[in-house]
């Protein structure tokens, strides 16, 4: 295979990490003003960056048929920067300027369990189609969600005992057993994707009644979801 044509894919996904590290640069700067919009605001666009890298790799790599272990593992490292230790930097920026103590630092145990979900992922052959344990990119949309909810409003979730009780839930589901369904189709019908267009459906509801916010509470739906579909092996067909 041509080179150029191989490394085409591993060059975008080159691109997820970089969009990742610029995230959490801007991450650091809070609600200081960088290139008229706030810190934490940037660091929420460059983690979307990354996740449309993140997808069209993937995208690139079947369609010049450009697969590689070596890509593979590339794809998880970048994908632990910017979906897990971006995310991290975000929310302990964010409980550091609502001052909640020593509490701030379980937010590094979001990328620690980011790298477990995501070592498992690489030898589990159990999740071609399904996922096994909460996905990396659902952990980055969660935290952007909370910590924009957490910057921009008085709410209970900047409450030390309750952001304790998230991140420790939320790293468990990375690391958990559950099974839930991915948003790759097979087919457009309604029978063998219900949850999948409901999920696009709910996704599109909840940012467009409560923008950013909204993201936060995907997640959770996203989990209900997949308990509910009987496709992933949470509940008996």
């Amino acid at each position: 295979m041509n080179p150029i044509r191989k490394n085409i894919p591993n060059s975008i996904t080159c691109l997820n990490i970089l969009s990742g590290l610029i995230s959490i640069i801007c991450s650091l700067k809070g609600t200081d003003p960088l290139w008229g919009l706030k810190g934490y605001e940037w660091g929420y666009i460059f983690i979307g960056i990354a996740a449309v890298a993140d997808f069209l790799d993937g995208f690139a790599a079947r369609l010049l048929h450009a697969y590689s272990d070596m890509g593979k593992e590339l794809d998880s490292l970048c994908d632990l920067v910017s979906f897990g230790v971006a995310p991290a930097i975000a929310v302990f920026t964010c409980m550091e300027t609502v001052e909640i103590g020593w509490v701030k630092w379980l937010a590094l145990v979001i990328p620690v369990a980011g790298a477990l979900r995501l070592a498992k992922f690489n030898i589990d052959t159990r999740q071609s189609e399904n996922f096994i344990g909460l996905p990396i990119p659902a952990n980055a949309i969660f935290w952007i969600g909370y910590t924009y909810l957490a910057y921009t409003s008085n709410t209970m979730l900047t409450s030390p005992w309750v952001f304790a009780a998230v991140a420790v839930i939320e790293s468990w589901l990375m690391v958990s057993s559950i099974h839930l369904f991915s948003l790759k189709f097979k087919t457009w019908g309604w029978r063998e994707n219900q949850f999948r267009w409901l999920l696009i459906i709910t996704a599109v509801g909840l940012v467009a009644c409560m923008g950013v916010a909204g993201l936060m509470w995907l997640i959770p739906v996203y989990v209900a979801y997949g308990l509910l579909d009987s496709n992933t092996g949470n509940v008996r067909k």
